[in-house]
């Protein structure tokens, strides 16, 4: 590595570092920044230049439009009913980078709004309506619990399960997994969004609500014969292949929130009878080719919000942006990958 090269990377990990200090945990949350991404490391195994979570992945650039109950519902830029440009990036949960594609797990699928004036607004959206831990401490806990022994390279089956007997809310995301099929591909399943988010309108009338996005064409499974033909590498592929051959397309949808309704928990989802309104159509336009593009030092942390989307008081959403500040930095000194 030359000295303008390792200057540069010093001081990208600077930055990145004091932003992450800036972001001052808060004191229920006990868990240091640096510490849970040295968990997942622990846990998942240590991948350099790759995201700590959701690291096998793509790069794509979608336009979304927003409509008139959008524009009701919050008075951001993102509805305004123009079409504003979008990085998106589609990936596998964990943080293997050779993860299998054909197995029942997590999607991801990430956006950056790029807004008039500057404004941005990241968000970080997967295919449960639940995440995988309620806290930042429950979090913590199931990663040192999944983590190999040192000497045997083994993850102990009783300490695993004695951790989630005393934390059932861990087993949630898995469950729902395995009572769903393997996804046909990414643009066949939905992403949610998992946190509740409060919506201001011009009056400043204030309307909590957890969103989904939903493919337009439906949702597709596949039976698992037909996964097991498709082998571990194949849904990259497919994205490609199916945004050059016509419009892909999913609906925003906001599920909102009523009195009384438990806003501030990943693992709690609304009611079914929620009312539920489309507040615009994101289209993806392109998928990159290769490990490369725009999106792959873009953090998307779902703290950064625009006028009009204010973050719920759930430990968890609050507890991502140091983190992934922390992560980022990592990644910026190794080398970023896809």
């Amino acid at each position: 590595m030359n000295t303008r090269t390792s200057f540069a990377q010093r001081a990208a990990l600077s930055a990145v570092a004091c932003a992450a200090a800036a972001l001052a945990v808060p004191a229920w949350s006990q868990v240091e920044p640096a510490q849970m991404v040295d968990a997942f490391e622990s846990a998942g195994g240590k991948h350099p230049g790759f995201r700590r979570s959701g690291a096998k992945g793509v790069c794509a650039v979608a336009e979304f439009v927003g409509n008139a109950e959008g524009r009701a519902l919050s008075v951001s830029s993102a509805f305004s009913g123009k079409p504003v440009p979008v990085v998106a990036r589609f990936s596998m949960g964990g943080g293997n980078p050779k993860a299998a594609d054909n197995v029942k797990s997590q999607r991801n699928m990430a956006l950056q709004f790029d807004l008039p004036g500057g404004e941005t607004w990241q968000m970080g959206n997967i295919s449960a309506p639940v995440f995988g831990a309620s806290t930042p401490q429950q979090l913590l806990g199931r990663l040192v619990s999944l983590t190999p022994d040192a000497e045997t390279k083994k993850v102990d089956a009783d300490k695993v399960k004695a951790f989630a007997d005393a934390n059932p809310e861990v087993l949630l995301q898995g469950k729902y997994f395995a009572s769903q099929s393997v996804p046909a591909s990414f643009a066949k399943v939905n992403y949610w969004g998992v946190h509740a988010f409060g919506f201001t309108d011009t009056a400043g009338k204030k309307q909590f609500g957890k969103w989904v996005f939903e493919p337009v064409d439906g949702t597709q499974g596949l039976s698992d014969d037909e996964a097991k033909a498709k082998g571990a590498e194949f849904l990259f592929d497919d994205l490609r292949q199916r945004v050059a051959a016509g419009p892909v397309a999913f609906d925003f949808m906001v599920q909102l929130a009523q009195p009384g309704d438990k806003i501030d928990s990943a693992v709690t989802p609304l009611p079914d009878d929620r009312k539920k309104v489309s507040l615009g159509r994101l289209s993806i336009k392109s998928v990159s080719p290769d490990a490369t593009g725009p999106c792959v030092t873009i953090n998307y942390n779902p703290m950064v919000l625009p006028k009009g989307v204010e973050p719920s008081a759930d430990p968890m959403l609050s507890a991502r942006a140091a983190p992934y500040a922390v992560s980022l930095g990592r990644r910026l000194v190794e080398g970023p990958k896809q």
